[in-house]
């Protein structure tokens, strides 16, 4: 079933807020729609199983592991009407175009992505495909340390809030991160680097 407009979707939030679980329920639906579905993932996403989006509740569908947005083209098989990407986040800034693209070929275009890193800035191309959207909706988690929404992601090193100056890409999850509301993000070294 080929779709009368191309569209881009994006599912974000911080982590542990379900975009995973969020974009295979999608994917669930078009399978069923009888729409010819693809999906990519970051090969440097290998916290589960390679060949698969895995959310944290245990969901899954099957992926195709690349290291470059320009692989999603070539890997592009033909009368597919629906893409996924996964942690968009992680692919380089090509990856707003190749979604323009496709959305402009008539293709479903479906992104999940953290739009805040752990300091609570921009994450990659995320800001991007978010204007680029016809659709964006954004999930929230639980704080870890009053219950309340989260909408942040905090990195913990030896159970302390990661430094402003830490690498702002590390894959992990709960060993390394959790979900905070804004209240209780922490990020030292922040205001320094503003400055």
């Amino acid at each position: 079933m080929k779709h009368h407009n191309g569209s881009i979707e994006v599912i974000t939030g911080s982590m542990f807020s379900g975009k995973t679980d969020e974009l295979i329920r999608r994917l669930r639906r078009a399978t069923i729609a009888r729409q010819k579905v693809q999906v990519f993932k970051p090969a440097i996403d290998n916290r589960y199983v390679v060949e698969k989006v895995t959310s944290h509740a245990g969901n899954h569908y099957d992926a195709v592991p690349i290291e470059k947005s320009a692989d999603i083209l070539s890997n592009l098989d033909s009368g597919t009407t629906v893409v996924a990407i996964d942690e968009a986040q992680f692919f380089d800034k090509e990856i707003m175009g190749i979604a323009q693209t496709l959305a402009d070929k008539g293709l479903r275009v479906i992104i999940a992505g953290l739009d805040t890193d752990f300091r609570g800035e921009p994450f990659g191309p995320m800001p991007i495909l978010m204007a680029q959207a016809e659709r964006v909706d954004k999930l929230h988690a639980i704080c870890m340390v009053c219950g309340e929404d989260a909408s942040r992601t905090q990195r913990l090193v030896n159970g302390e809030p990661a430094n402003y100056d830490d690498p702002v890409v590390i894959v992990g999850a709960s060993e390394l991160y959790e979900a905070r509301c804004r209240r209780h993000h922490e990020v030292p070294g922040k205001g320094a680097a503003r400055r």
